[in-house]
C-alpha cells in the first residue's frame, strides 16, 4: 500500500463500525433458523437453506465485486455494497407479509450480496494498515467488535421476536399465528435498511484513505494469484474455517430445540462470547507472545479436541454446563449444546491468523487474493447442508457434528505447513 497521511485510526475507527454490522447480519441468521423453520413449516434440512442462501452469495458475487472495487475505489465500492444491503434488509418485509421462504432466501442472497464487497473491500485495509507481523491483532479487534454484535444481534432479536417461540410447534401454527409472528420482523429490517442508509453518507463523507497496491519486483514473474499456493491453500483452509464457524453457530439454535432447550434462539450469542474471549487471547497475545502461525495451530488442535468430546458426550447436564452456563438465564443446558458453544473459542484466531498469511507477497494482486479468499466464505453455505443432511438421514444431530473433523485437519495442515509453500 502506498503511504498515505492519514493515520490507521480513522480507517480503524471506519472498518470497525463496519465490522459491528457484519457481525449482526451474519449471526442473526442463527436466530432466523429455527424462527423460519416454524413459520414455513421446514424440517433441519430445509431449514439450513438459510445458511446456504446467505454465504453462497459471496461465492457467486466476490469475484465480480472485486472488479468493482478496481473500478470504483474501495470507498465507493463500500457505499455500494452498503446500498445493497439496505435492498437486501427491505425484501424482509414482503417476505415477512407473505411468510414466502423463497423471497426470505432472496432477501438473504443480497444480503449477503452487499457484506461481500464490503468484506472484499475491508479485509485488506486492515491488513495493510500496520506491520505484517501484528495483522492478526489488527484483525483480531475487528472481530472483537463483530462477534460483540454477534452477541447483542440474537438475543436482542430474542427479546423483541422470538420471546414466546417455545410456544409454538411445527404444524400447530394457525394462520393468525403465522401472520403474527412473520410481522414481528418488518419493523426491525426497516430500522436496519434506514442504519445501513444513513453509513453510505458516514463512508462516503469520511477521510478514509484509498489504498493502492504495487508489485513487488520479487513477484514480477507471477502472472496469476494461482501463482502463489500460500494463498490458494489458505482459501480452501478459510472455506473449511467458515463452513465449521457457522456449523457452531448457526446449528445450535436448532440443536437446542432438539433437545428441548428454553430460549434456543439466544444460544448462538454465547457461542459469540467464547469467539470474544479468543479474540481478546488474540488482542493481547499477538504478536508478543503468540505467533500467528501457533495461534493457527492451536485453535486447530481445540477445534478437533472439542468436537471428540462433543460427539461422545453425555446429553444430560452435569458440571461442564452448569461450569459454563451457571451465570445463564436459560435454566438447563446439556453438556453437547455447551461444547457447541465451546467451539467459538477455537474458531476465534484462524480468520486473522489466515489472512495475513495468505496475502504475504501478493502485490498488486491483493484485491484479486482477498476476492477468493472471500470466495471461501462459501464454506458456511456447504458444510452446515451436509450436516442438515447428515442429521435427516442419520436421525442424530450430535453425530453430525463429526463432518467438522476433516477441516480442523486442513487448518491444522496449514498452520503447520501450508502457508510455507511459495511454489507448486
Amino acid at each position: 500500500m502506498t503511504q498515505t497521511k492519514h493515520s490507521s485510526l480513522v480507517p480503524m475507527i471506519i472498518i470497525g463500525i463496519l465490522f459491528f454490522i457484519f457481525g449482526f447480519v451474519t449471526w442473526l441468521n442463527g436466530s432466523l433458523i429455527p424462527f423460519l423453520k416454524l413459520i414455513c413449516d421446514l424440517n433441519d434440512f430445509q431449514a439450513l437453506f438459510v445458511t446456504f442462501a446467505f454465504y453462497i452469495a459471496y461465492t457467486t458475487m466476490a469475484y465480480p465485486m472485486s472488479f468493482i472495487l478496481t473500478k470504483t475505489g474501495y470507498k465507493k465500492g463500500m457505499a455500494i455494497g452498503l446500498g445493497i444491503m439496505a435492498i437486501g434488509a427491505l425484501l424482509f418485509i414482503p417476505a415477512a407479509y407473505s411468510a414466502n421462504f423463497l423471497i426470505f432466501l432472496v432477501a438473504l442472497f443480497t444480503l449477503g450480496s452487499g457484506l461481500t464487497i464490503l468484506q472484499t473491500a475491508s479485509n485488506p485495509y486492515i491488513v495493510l494498515v500496520g506491520p505484517t507481523e501484528s495483522a492478526a491483532m489488527r484483525i483480531s479487534i475487528m472481530g472483537l467488535i463483530n462477534k460483540s454484535a454477534g452477541i447483542l444481534a440474537p438475543l436482542v432479536f430474542t427479546a423483541l421476536i422470538f420471546s414466546d417461540l417455545g410456544t409454538f410447534t411445527n404444524g400447530t401454527l394457525s394462520t393468525t399465528d403465522l401472520e403474527l409472528l412473520a410481522s414481528k420482523l418488518v419493523m426491525p429490517y426497516l430500522i436496519m435498511a434506514i442504519i445501513l442508509t444513513g453509513l453510505i453518507f458516514l463512508v462516503l463523507f469520511s477521510s478514509l484513505p484509498e489504498i493502492e497496491f504495487e508489485e513487488e519486483e520479487e513477484n514480477s514473474d507471477k502472472t496469476s494469484i494461482f501463482h502463489y499456493p500460500q494463498l490458494i491453500l489458505g482459501t480452501i483452509a478459510l472455506f473449511f474455517y467458515v463452513g465449521v464457524e457457522v456449523v457452531a453457530g448457526d446449528t445450535i439454535g436448532l440443536f437446542g430445540q432438539n433437545l428441548g432447550v428454553a430460549n434456543y434462539t439466544a444460544l448462538t450469542s454465547y457461542t459469540m462470547v467464547f469467539m470474544v474471549l479468543g479474540y481478546i487471547i488474540g488482542v493481547v497475545g499477538i504478536p508478543k507472545y503468540l505467533s500467528q502461525e501457533k495461534a493457527l495451530t492451536y485453535s486447530a488442535v481445540g477445534g478437533f479436541v472439542t468436537i471428540i468430546a462433543l460427539v461422545f458426550s453425555s446429553a444430560e447436564s452435569s458440571s461442564i454446563s452448569t461450569l459454563l452456563w451457571g451465570w445463564s438465564s436459560i435454566a438447563t443446558i446439556p453438556n453437547p449444546v455447551a461444547l457447541v458453544a465451546l467451539l467459538g473459542l477455537s474458531h476465534a484466531l484462524v480468520w486473522p491468523s489466515i489472512w495475513p498469511l495468505a496475502l504475504s507477497g501478493l502485490g498488486k494482486f491483493t484485491a484479486q487474493g482477498s476476492a477468493l479468499l472471500i470466495m471461501a466464505i462459501a464454506g458456511g453455505a456447504i458444510l452446515p447442508l451436509i450436516f442438515g443432511q447428515m442429521t435427516e438421514i442419520g436421525g442424530d444431530m450430535q453425530f453430525s457434528y463429526i463432518i467438522t473433523i476433516p477441516a480442523y485437519l486442513f487448518i491444522l495442515y496449514y498452520a503447520i505447513k501450508g502457508h510455507t509453500v511459495k511454489k507448486w
